[in-house]
């Protein structure tokens, strides 16, 4: 793990300082050239972070991975631009750069070794059971009830009073 920091942290403040030169070196003031080197370098660790995180989700990374090699090529661009221009110059400069996106890789591709949680069990509120096929049953036939009473009509009449029909059970 040591050795990781250490690579990491001179491979770093090298592709850092060579962002920065070249961009103050062009009229830009010390701290532009620092953001630009802090914008350029740290671009690509997150890149890196987010096609991990794509991938591990299932979706597209097309995108990400172009604005992955746009941002490794700037850097390796400043890398080289610094340099003595001859073939050695070049790949001696660029080292620095590649050590540091090597790295970014080696780390970010062995922590992905952990599983997936297991996602949580929903409610039984929200499942939905299919209704079980149940066959149709005919209704038995209704008979109606035996007469518990007979019903009959009476009419009494009595004089002088109104007359009142009335049923008896």
């Amino acid at each position: 793990m040591l050795i990781l920091i250490a690579i990491g942290v001179m491979a770093g403040a090298a592709a850092f300082t060579h962002v920065h030169d070249l961009t103050v070196a062009h009229g830009q003031p010390d701290w532009i050239g620092w953001a630009n080197a802090v914008a350029v370098e740290l671009m690509a660790i997150y890149l890196g972070l987010e096609i991990r995180a794509r991938r591990r989700a299932g979706r597209p990374v097309g995108m990400v991975g172009v604005l992955l090699v746009a941002f490794s090529l700037l850097s390796l661009a400043a890398q080289v631009a610094e340099a003595e221009p001859s073939v050695w110059g070049w790949i001696v400069a660029a080292v620095p750069s590649l050590a540091f996106l090597a790295l970014v890789k080696v780390v970010l591709s062995g922590a992905g070794a952990t599983t997936a949680p297991p996602e949580p069990e929903q409610p039984q509120s929200d499942w939905y059971d299919e209704p079980e096929q149940v066959e149709p049953v005919s209704p038995a036939p209704v008979e109606p009830p035996a007469p518990a009473a007979v019903l009959a009509s009476v009419r009494v009449v009595q004089p002088n009073r109104p007359q009142v029909v009335g049923i008896i059970r």
